[in-house]
């Protein structure tokens, strides 16, 4: 208080971003209704999940019978690290090298990860999952990128950034190292003709996964392998990354992430392309505003919210026929760095020179609808502002002790609510007044 009251010019200030904050809530409650009437075209052409109830009651009982042996092993010996590895031909060994390799190679950094999984989908379209772990992935790759961006960088202190991109990172490169291989193992299995799932042990996953695959190839069972995976590389990041001590005493307990966290909540963004016609944009007119659908992850530390969220977001992208021919459209024409100019360069570019660096970015934005030629707020393109980080060791045991993940097997529900460009834009006003505050205070 004694700062502001030997500054006026920081009080005056503050005083204008607070008449902000009214304005921000009716822009909160028009982006809601626009939610509303932009999400209704896309209902009128749904695709069928094509869930099979049978298959996954097989596979949930094979997922208790698998618990059940866990339980008996821990009952007469001191650790449980997953199904015995027995001896394998050379032809196996010379496929487990190879996917090595190539994980390796394709688990550098963001970047080539995400790159990674769409070229398992272009290859292979029955891997669902693969595109929706493109698409997780380049948010994560925009998370990253925001920390040294034009709003955030001032929000928290150099140490927690670089905490948060370690962590983020890290949860990209383990859920990478993990499923990776798995699906590697079945472009190998369509190449020879048969089944190489017996492998999985060798890559450390989880026993959890070997219902799921079985399943998926003598039936194909899509959406059934996508909750699979879901549910396996939540668990997998669970005790690695967030109930990892580091994370919890750096990050989840900081007080500075804490309240930046209760002011942005966790947009997952899927952006439609622009070369396709909107449903919201039936007159064809380009406009500056993209088409953006996505959900909210209110709770990072809930895993069964993050297991909610996957099931939800993969309901979104292959629940709706609009929604799967334009997101694959823009993954396919839009190349990942990791600046969010990427989806909405009317709003963001990747030149710092050329980029608003103001205390009244907040007013701007609430004032114009985006913004004019050489006013754009800064998002980095990954390898400008982050560089590779090697990851600590990875802890190898099996995450499958417990029944109750069986619950989590079952069909994903669509969306209704999946129009969100404008609620985006909403969660960039809130962080663009708390990075108005703080730059007056500074």
């Amino acid at each position: 208080m004694s700062f502001m009251l030997s500054n006026p010019h920081a009080l005056v200030q503050l005083l204008k971003n607070a008449k902000n904050i009214p304005q921000q809530a009716t822009e909160l409650m028009k982006g809601k209704v626009a939610c509303w009437k932009l999400s209704r075209p896309f209902h009128e052409h749904r695709r069928n999940l094509e869930w099979n109830e049978s298959a996954a009651y097989t596979v949930r009982i094979s997922v208790e019978r698998a618990v059940n042996d866990c339980m008996r092993y821990r009952d007469s010996h001191a650790s449980w690290d997953g199904p015995q590895i027995f001896s394998i031909t050379e032809r196996d060994n010379n496929i487990l090298q190879e996917i090595r390799m190539a994980t390796i190679a394709a688990n550098q950094s963001n970047i080539t990860r995400t790159q990674a999984y769409l070229e398992c989908y272009k290859a292979y379209p029955e891997l669902h999952w693969a595109l929706l772990a493109h698409m997780v992935s380049r948010n994560g790759g925009w998370n990253m990128s925001d920390l040294k961006g034009g709003l955030m960088s001032d929000l928290m202190e150099r140490s927690l950034k670089d905490n948060l991109y370690r962590m983020l990172e890290r949860c990209n490169a383990l859920i990478f190292q993990d499923a990776y291989p798995q699906l590697q193992l079945y472009m190998y299995s369509k190449q020879y003709g048969c089944s190489l799932f017996h492998l999985l042990p060798h890559f450390h996953v989880s026993t959890f996964m070997n219902a799921f695959w079985n399943s998926f190839w003598l039936e194909r069972n899509s959406a059934l392998l996508a909750v699979g995976l879901i549910i396996n590389e939540q668990h997998y990041i669970e005790g690695r990354v967030v109930r990892q001590s580091f994370f919890q005493k750096n990050i989840f307990k900081n007080m500075t992430y804490q309240i930046n966290h209760l002011a942005h909540v966790n947009q997952i963004l899927f952006p439609l392309s622009k070369m396709i016609p909107s449903p919201m944009n039936e007159r064809h007119v380009p406009s500056p505003s993209p088409g953006i659908v996505g959900l909210v992850l209110e709770n990072f530390l809930n895993i069964e919210e993050r297991i909610n969220l996957g099931k939800s977001l993969y309901g979104l992208l292959f629940g709706y026929t609009d929604v799967l021919n334009q997101v694959t459209a823009y993954a396919q024409d839009t190349i990942h760095h990791g600046s969010r100019s990427e989806y909405w360069p009317e709003l963001f570019t990747p030149d710092k020179e050329t980029a608003v660096n103001s205390s009244i970015e907040s007013s701007q934005l609430l004032d114009h609808e985006w913004l004019s030629v050489g006013q754009r707020i800064y998002s980095p393109t990954l390898e400008e502002v982050w560089f590779d980080m090697p990851y600590d060791p990875i802890p190898r045991y099996d995450w499958l002790k417990d029944k109750n993940v069986i619950q989590y097997i079952s069909k994903p529900r669509r969306p209704f609510l999946i129009e969100i460009s404008h609620n985006h834009r909403a969660a960039l006003q809130k962080t663009a007044l708390a990075h108005d505050i703080v730059r007056s205070l500074n």
